[in-house]
This record gives C-alpha cells, structure tokens and sequence, in this order.
C-alpha cells in the first residue's frame, strides 16, 4: 500500500481509513484504446486478514463519499453490519473520479471514453492482481456504485456471496435518468468557454447544469417541500447552490454521466449466485417505483429480495438510500444468513 496523507478523521469508531494506489500498467479500455498507466486509488477500512467487502460509490463522488456519518458511521463501527473489526472493507475510486485517473489529470478529452463495464473491470483488477482477493463476502454500491454492483453480480458469478445495489436499477439506462443526464452534457458540450475540452477556466455552464440535475433528480418530494415552502425560500435556497463553492472539472462531469450511457445488465441476470438485497427509496426520482422495473428483474434471479424505503419526512429522494440507518438491521440480517459460496 503506498503511503499517502492521511484521509479525513473516521466519523464512527471503527479504525481509520487508510489510503492506496496501484498503477495498471497498459490497461485496454472496451474502445480499443489503452492507457499505459491506469493509476487507481482506493481506501480501506478493516484488517486485511478481515473478510472482504467492496463498496462502490457514486457518479462524481469518491471513496471519501461514503466515509460520513450517515454510511460508514451507521455501518463500519463496533457490533455494526459492516465491524471494520471482522471485515476489510475495500472503497476505491472509480475511473475518472477522486484520486484515481481522470481527463483533468491532463489528458483532458484524449483520456479513453470509458463506460462501465470498464470502471467494473479495472476494479476487479486491482483486487485480484494487487490486493490479492479471491473472493468477496459482499459487494455493495450506491447509485452508479448500484449499477456496478448489478454488473458484479452477473459478471463475476461467484465471486461475492451477497450484492446489496442501493439507488439502482438492474434496467438500461433510461427514460428521465438519461434525458436529464444528456442535458448536463449537452450544456457543457454547448457553452463556448468549454472550447472542446482546452478551457482555461471551468465553463459557466457547469455549476448550473449540477445545480438544475441535482435538484431535479435528488431530494425527494417532502424533503425539497421542507427546505423550500415558498417561493422565496425556493429562490433563496437555489442562490445559495448557484453560489457555493464548487471544485468539479468539465470533462471530468462529462466523462462520468457518458460513462452510463451503455449500462444494460438485463442479459443473463439468472447467472447471478450471490444473495441480492436490491435497496431503493419510493421517493427515488431517478428510479421511481411507479415503473416496476425491479420487480420483472429480481423475478429472474434465484436468491433475490427488494426493500423499499418509504418516503417519509427525513427521506431525500434518490440520497435515502446513503442513509444507512433506514436498512443496516436487514443487511446485518443478510450477512449472518447467507452462505459461503
């Protein structure tokens, strides 16, 4: 593991997190094209004699997303789900996002267009080929984490003895999600300052379409309702985002929502072996439960269940589900039953 500075200090007392690297040497993208070094971050929590748990994050996010006292401070400490006592909990950084290798670090539109299934692979590698795991006792991921959670399953049959996708659907890439997220990279594609990908600085259109997609497609209902009850306090609190500080890159955004736009794990779902806890929130704009989707899917796997989250005055939509506490006692469930593959 190499030595990095420290993370930020854990939020619940399970031990510290510790930072890694590993540089993949040519690694072969779904295009054709190769990077000669793939350089992929990862943080982990837990003894590594521990047994293994991968937990994926979302679009735009990092491994540090989910070290926060609503994930990890619900699910890593001390007689918690995930005890970083018993268990070695992996947290990389996915392509193109956190520390890991992204067109910002200098390739800019030259970095290979990269789509899931790639994200999936360079994963597996780095736990396979540098951290030395054979197998898994769980996968779990949040949003885009989901969809690389579905992938998992069917793609490494055996490999994990539980699949936990939270905000995430086992469907193609559709529907809202996807017009919504065409619209964020069709502003910045659009905005002259973004000069095809050789700015200088971040193009205006960036903040806004974040703001309007994340508004649009998070929060949830009550929750939005709640912070903006009238007009003044909806224009207030969308100053306030339009304003705040914001460190993304435009590429970087661009890269990440186009890497879903293939997503499709509906073929051969059946494949899957692991015990599947599908989590999703009523309240989930960009998985509304009104299409019943799940439903068909989870009928073709053998050894699978669904939780949905009801909407409620502390839910937010699409985020409900980073909220652990609506369903740690069901996965701890889960994990003390589900056998060893």
């Amino acid at each position: 593991m190499t030595s990095l500075p420290p993370p930020p200090p854990a939020t619940s007392t399970h031990p510290a997190p510790q930072r890694g690297e590993w540089a993949v040497p040519d690694f072969r993208f779904h295009t054709g094209e190769v990077l000669p070094s793939l350089k992929l971050a990862y943080t982990t929590v837990g003894d590594p004699g521990g047994e293994p748990v991968l937990v994926l994050h979302g679009t735009n996010g990092s491994a540090e997303s989910l070290l926060g006292p609503g994930f990890a401070g619900q699910l890593f400490g001390p007689g918690q789900p995930l005890d970083a006592r018993r268990y070695f909990i992996v947290l990389p950084d996915a392509i193109g996002t956190g520390r890991s290798s992204k067109p910002s670090d200098g390739l800019r539109t030259a970095f290979p267009a990269y789509g899931y299934g790639d994200m999936v692979a360079a994963q597996h590698r780095l736990l396979t080929e540098h951290l030395g795991l054979a197998h898994l006792r769980a996968v779990i991921g949040y949003s885009m984490g989901g969809m690389h959670t579905w992938l998992w399953a069917r793609g490494h049959p055996g490999f994990m003895d539980v699949a936990v996708p939270l905000a995430a659907l086992p469907t193609p890439m559709a529907g809202r999600n996807w017009m919504l997220r065409r619209l964020v990279t069709d502003s910045i594609r659009n905005d002259p300052d973004w000069q095809r990908g050789h700015y200088t600085q971040q193009p205006r259109s960036l903040q806004f379409a974040s703001v309007f997609y994340g508004i649009a497609t998070n929060g949830g209902h009550l929750g939005l309702h709640q912070l903006a009850p009238t007009r003044a306090a909806a224009d207030a609190l969308l100053e306030q985002r339009l304003k705040a500080a914001f460190a993304g890159d435009a590429n970087d955004h661009l890269y990440q929502w186009e890497a879903s736009r293939d997503y499709d794990p509906t073929a051969d779902l059946e494949r899957i072996t692991a015990r599947v806890l599908a989590i999703n929130s009523a309240d989930d704009e960009r998985n509304p439960p009104e299409l019943q989707l799940l439903e068909a899917a989870l009928a073709r796997i053998p050894h699978a269940q669904a939780l949905l989250i009801p909407t409620a005055a502390d839910t937010t939509g699409h985020a409900t589900a980073l909220q652990a506490r609506f369903y740690r006692d069901r996965l701890a469930d889960l994990l003390a039953t589900a056998p060893r593959l």
